[in-house]
């Protein structure tokens, strides 16, 4: 009984802390929307507001655990946030008639290079990731794995005779 009642207190928890920062999330992009609006950006609101929000998190002065929650929350349910835009094209349907095709073929295009340049962009990042962390493994190799790694070539330097003179032919072995 006392395992669901924490179960039950953790449910509690953990839905408190979803709302908590996904309202976190919702007036940050409104203070970012009132910010862009006052200072006449070009900018979106929202777009300003990632960028904040990715210079917070890259700078550590929001830990990644404070938005975690919410952001798996936004990604799992990211196919409510498209059914608005997809409705409202019904209001426009004489233009989509009139430039439908043209208005296609450039999202087309468009996002054939979004897909392009975050592929280019990732494919970097794991060669440059890569990179670092074979120097990190190497770099942390112990002193004393280094010192036995030394003695053993020593130990196999001096087991192994210093001329070939000295060895015999598998014809002299047979003889002998």
């Amino acid at each position: 009984m006392a395992l669901l009642a924490q179960l039950k207190q953790l449910k509690i928890k953990h839905a408190c802390m979803l709302i908590l920062q996904v309202s976190a999330f919702c007036g940050f992009a409104w203070l970012c929307q009132i910010l862009a609006t006052y200072i006449h950006s070009p900018i979106p609101g929202s777009v300003i507001g990632l960028a904040l929000l990715l210079a917070l998190l890259s700078l550590k002065l929001i830990p990644e655990r404070s938005v975690e929650l919410a952001a798996t929350w936004l990604i799992g349910e990211l196919l409510l946030f498209f059914i608005p835009p997809v409705v409202a094209v019904i209001k426009y349907q004489a233009l989509l008639e009139h430039f439908g095709a043209i208005l296609i073929t450039a999202m087309l295009a468009a996002s054939t290079c979004v897909l392009l340049g975050t592929a280019f962009a990732v494919d970097k990042l794991f060669k440059f990731e890569h990179k670092k962390r074979l120097q990190r493994q190497t770099a942390e190799v112990p002193e004393h794995s280094l010192q036995t790694i030394r003695a053993t070539e020593k130990v196999l330097s001096l087991a192994t005779p210093a001329s070939n003179s000295t060895q015999k032919t598998p014809e002299e072995r047979q003889a002998a």
